[in-house]
């Protein structure tokens, strides 16, 4: 093997481990005719389906179709509503999994840009770290989103000292993703197989300001 594929191989293997770290675990192939069918229901809909807050003390079914209400993030999600009424779980979950998908392909695509809106200073370093050793390597990607499989409300807490709530969400995507050399050779990914990959993401927010933006505040896989 020659000095310039094993540098090659060298490069892939940091690619694979820094996309871990920063963004999830990727789990294995499956063939694209398994993706989506034309006509068909779609796999990534939101778990649950319509919800109705039931008024004058009753339950609040909003939160009660995501977590337990009397868990500590029942009473998390109680206090950020409390705080902010218009606030419902079923659309800041509809919301994230728009956002899940702009930060993932803005990252391989490697979109700084993008990726600072959506990212907590602290998160954005990592992601930023990881885009610019790929393009010093003169690497590039090739992604193509396919869909959010699974999205699921893992957490929710909520500070009362400077009234920060915060969500974590466990995705599982499905993207076809490739990364390619200078000279356009593939060096790690295959681009006739749908890559599943698992993130468990935590957004964050002060409930009750005038900011409505949520920023990604923790990753993890």
């Amino acid at each position: 093997m020659s000095i310039q594929l094993l540098v090659l191989a060298a490069v892939a293997v940091f690619l694979v481990l820094k996309l871990r770290s920063t963004l999830g675990t990727r789990t294995g192939y499956e063939p694209p005719s398994d993706a989506r069918m034309p006509g068909a229901p779609a796999d990534d809909a939101v778990d649950s389906g319509p919800f109705e807050v039931i008024e004058g003390g009753g339950i609040d079914q909003d939160i009660a179709d995501h977590v337990d209400i009397d868990s500590d993030a029942g009473q998390a999600l109680t206090a950020m509503k409390r705080l902010e009424p218009d606030f419902n779980v079923s659309e800041f979950l509809s919301g994230a999994r728009q956002a899940y998908e702009m930060i993932l392909m803005a990252y391989e695509n490697g979109d700084l840009e993008t990726l600072q809106q959506f990212l907590a200073p602290d998160v954005y370093a990592g992601f930023e770290q990881a885009v610019e050793a790929r393009a010093e390597q003169g690497l590039t990607v090739d992604a193509r989103f396919v869909g959010v499989r699974e999205l699921k409300l893992k957490d929710a807490k909520f500070d009362d000292y400077d009234n920060t709530g915060e969500l974590e969400i466990r995705f599982v995507g499905e993207l076809v993703s490739v990364v390619k050399d200078a000279n356009g050779e593939i060096v790690e990914g295959d681009p006739q197989s749908i890559q599943r990959q698992t993130d468990l993401w935590t957004f964050a927010r002060t409930m009750g300001s005038d900011n409505p933006n949520w920023l990604l505040v923790a990753t993890g896989g």
